[in-house]
């Protein structure tokens, strides 16, 4: 039986790899001191489209809890 070696990809990848160190570096990230800085004022620019938001994710993860349990077979 011939043995088959590590799969390695046809195409190089379009990006070389890059560590996390090095893209921490690379983006002068530094560490997060308070909640404040992970805020993103202003993503959305009404209380409208922030509960638009809100119910469409509510509603996209409890979508596959909806399914008949005859659909799921062991």
């Amino acid at each position: 039986m011939k043995e088959i070696g590590p799969v390695r990809p046809i195409y190089p990848p379009a990006h070389p790899k890059t560590s996390p160190e090095e893209l921490v570096k690379a983006k002068k990230a530094g560490p997060i001191k308070s909640l404040a800085d992970l805020a993103a004022p202003h993503v959305f620019e009404t209380d409208e489209e922030l509960a638009e938001f809100l119910a469409f994710t509510y509603a996209e993860r409890h979508a596959d809890l909806n399914f008949p349990s005859a659909l799921y077979s062991p």
